[in-house]
C-alpha cells in the first residue's frame, strides 16, 4: 500500500474517515464536487472533506463533470496507480476508469449486491435487516455492480438510526480500504461477481419520502422513522380544530425513538393523547415521545399535548395534504 500513487474521489462526510487514513503518505490529490449555495442564503459552502483536504496540503480539484477532458488530462498527469471512489456523487465514464495503472475501486456502504444506490444506509435500517457493512469493489461503468474485493459485516443495533448507523459505517471503511488496497499491492485481491439475481437499487432520498404513512405497520413505521434520522426525517400532519387557524393542515416532524405499544384504530387515529401520544397504524400502534410542530421547537409529545392541539378520536395524515 505505501508504493501506491493514489487519487482519492469523494464527496460526503462518510468518506472523510477513509481519506484520513491515507494521510500517512497523502494522496495525490482530492476529487471532490464543486463547491454549492447552501441554505437560505445560499451562501457558497465547499464539501467538508475539501476543508480537509486543504487543511492537509493536499491538492483539490473539482470539475464540474468528472467526464471532462480538461479534468481527464489533469488526472492523467498524476500518473495514479489506483484511484479509490467513496460517495463521490457523479456516475463515471470509461476514459476515468481506464486512466489509473492499477485499479479504480469503491467502497461502498452495504453487502453487495444488496442496496445498490445512494440511500443504501437508510434501506438496511428501513428493511429490518440485522446486520449491513462495508463492500469495496472494482468500478465499472454500471452503478455499484463490479466485482467484489471484499466486505467487512457489523450488526445494526435494535435502536440505531440512519445517522448513527452512517458513523459506525464511516470509522469501518478505513480497515476495509486499507486490507483491500494491501491486496492490490501485493496483487492478492480477488474479483468475486456480484450475484445479479440479489440485487436491489435504492434511489437518493427525497424529503417528501420521509411522510409516514399510517397504513403500514408499527414495526414498520418505527424503523423508518429511525432510518430516516436525521434526513429526511419523517413527518405526519393534523388539522387544527380550534383557534384561529382552525382548519388549518399542520405539520409535525416526528422523532426516534418512537415507541411499540398495544392500540388499534383506524390508521393514523389518537388513540391517546393525555400525557402520551399514541397512534394506530395499519398494524399496531406505536407512542411518538419527541415532535416539533411547523413554526415551533422540538418538544416533547407530552408538553406538545398541554396545548390541546390534539384530541382522541382525530386522524394524523400521511403526507402533507388530507386524504
Amino acid at each position: 500500500m505505501s508504493d501506491l500513487r493514489i487519487v482519492f474521489m469523494g464527496t460526503g462526510d462518510i468518506a472523510i474517515p477513509s481519506f484520513l487514513s491515507l494521510l500517512p503518505r497523502p494522496p495525490l490529490a482530492l476529487v471532490t464536487q464543486p463547491d454549492k449555495p447552501v441554505g437560505r442564503k445560499q451562501v457558497m459552502t465547499a464539501p467538508r472533506i475539501k476543508t480537509v483536504a486543504l487543511e492537509h496540503g493536499i491538492c483539490v480539484l473539482q470539475p464540474e463533470k468528472a467526464g471532462d477532458q480538461a479534468f481527464l488530462d489533469e488526472l492523467k498527469a498524476l500518473k495514479p496507480d489506483v484511484i479509490v471512489v467513496m460517495a463521490y456523487g457523479q456516475i463515471l465514464k470509461q476514459a476515468l476508469l481506464d486512466l489509473p495503472r492499477v485499479a479504480i475501486i469503491n467502497v461502498h456502504a452495504s453487502l453487495l449486491p444488496k442496496y445498490r444506490g445512494a440511500a443504501c444506509i437508510q434501506a438496511a435500517i428501513d428493511a429490518g435487516d440485522a446486520t449491513t457493512g462495508v463492500t469495496v469493489m472494482h468500478v465499472v461503468k454500471a452503478l455499484d455492480a463490479g466485482d467484489v474485493i471484499l466486505r467487512r459485516e457489523i450488526e445494526i443495533g435494535a435502536d440505531e438510526t440512519g445517522g448513527v448507523l452512517h458513523d459506525r459505517l464511516a470509522d469501518l471503511s478505513p480497515m476495509a480500504l486499507a486490507e483491500a488496497l494491501k491486496q492490490i499491492a501485493d496483487a492478492s485481491a480477488g474479483r468475486e461477481p456480484q450475484d445479479e439475481s440479489q440485487v436491489s437499487y435504492i434511489p437518493k432520498l427525497m424529503r417528501q419520502d420521509g411522510e409516514i404513512d399510517w397504513n403500514q405497520s408499527a414495526a414498520k413505521i418505527e424503523r423508518r422513522v429511525r432510518a430516516y434520522d436525521p434526513w429526511p426525517g419523517t413527518s405526519t400532519a393534523y388539522i387544527e380544530t380550534k383557534g384561529r387557524h382552525r382548519g388549518r393542515l399542520r405539520r409535525l416532524k416526528v422523532y426516534p425513538q418512537v415507541r411499540l405499544v398495544e392500540g388499534a384504530g383506524a390508521p393514523g387515529e389518537v388513540l391517546e393523547c393525555e400525557g402520551r401520544l399514541v397512534v394506530a397504524c395499519g398494524e399496531g400502534a406505536l407512542e411518538i415521545q419527541e415532535l416539533q410542530a411547523d413554526g415551533s421547537r422540538r418538544m416533547s409529545a407530552a408538553e406538545f399535548l398541554l396545548g390541546g392541539a390534539l384530541q382522541a378520536g382525530d386522524v394524523l395524515q400521511s403526507g402533507g395534504s388530507p386524504k
